[in-house]
């Protein structure tokens, strides 16, 4: 058998990093000695607690949810697996933003009546209070239409990984008498990672940008922030010049950590 070949950009330089790192030097350099785009920085920056809080609460409640639909998809009743491709192809279908909007502004007030109604005798006896819309944070609204579209993309990765394990390492699990749930946390799960994880880490990575689409709602992270200060100080070029950059510098970063974590995976041994 011919060794198989690596794809001729393997051992490519990575001359586009290089481009990039002197690219983000000189906007610091630029920064740190002009005195609106320091200001700029200083305002905008501020709202990556927020980014990067609603991206890592989306992304671990979507990894859950979407872990949970890609067991229905592959479940042996039709009925799971039925509605587990029903809820797939609906949510991949609508744009983020409407489902965003549908969330924030339906399934809020939605969600508010129902618990309203389920609590009727206690609030009737006085012993609380009703709940408003208002109290549904617009932050918790943005979390959970990011948490329900990302999960349907997340649910393909993992049934795609899971299905990836090789047949006859489940047969001798199951030869070992390893109920259902010890053939997945034992040996289907360690071996569907390697796969699972690249694409996984995309999606990642796609939801810190897409997290900006929050900004819609007022939630201040750095978008909104430099929304904010652009309307007011009219600096569109420098404003959305250093957003750019915060968001380049975040899903870089991320790129290249997630990238080595990946390497590590691929050289560990197989169980």
């Amino acid at each position: 058998m011919s060794p198989r070949r690596k794809s001729p950009t393997a051992d490519d330089f990575p001359w586009w990093l290089v481009a990039l790192v002197c690219i983000g030097l000189v906007l610091a350099v630029v920064i740190a000695i002009n005195g609106i785009y320091a200001q700029v920085f200083s305002t905008v920056i501020t709202g990556i607690g927020m980014t990067v809080s609603v991206t890592l609460v989306a992304f671990a409640l979507a990894s859950l949810w979407g872990l949970v639909i890609a067991i229905m998809g592959m479940a042996d009743s039709i009925v799971l697996r039925q509605m587990s491709r029903f809820y797939i192809e609906t949510v991949r279908g609508i744009p983020v933003l409407v489902v965003l909007f549908y969330i924030a502004f339906v399934g809020a007030p939605a969600v508010v009546s129902l618990f309203n109604w389920m609590i009727t005798p206690l609030i009737q006896a006085g012993l609380v209070e009703a709940m408003l819309v208002r109290d549904f944070s617009l932050t918790w609204r943005a979390i959970l239409a990011l948490t329900i579209c990302y999960a349907a993309f997340i649910a393909e990765i993992f049934r795609a990984g899971i299905e990836a394990v090789d047949e006859g390492q489940i047969e001798a699990a199951k030869a070992l008498g390893l109920n259902r749930y010890q053939r997945f946390r034992l040996v289907i799960f360690p071996q569907a990672i390697r796969t699972i994880f690249p694409p996984l880490s995309n999606d990642f990575v796609s939801m810190v940008k897409d997290s900006s689409l929050v900004s819609v709602l007022g939630v201040m992270d750095i978008t909104q922030l430099g929304k904010v200060y652009a309307a007011g100080s009219f600096r569109f070029f420098e404003t959305y010049s250093i957003v750019a950059y915060i968001y380049l510098i975040l899903t870089l970063g991320l790129s290249l950590v997630l990238r080595r974590v990946e390497k590590s995976l691929r050289r560990s041994p197989r169980g």
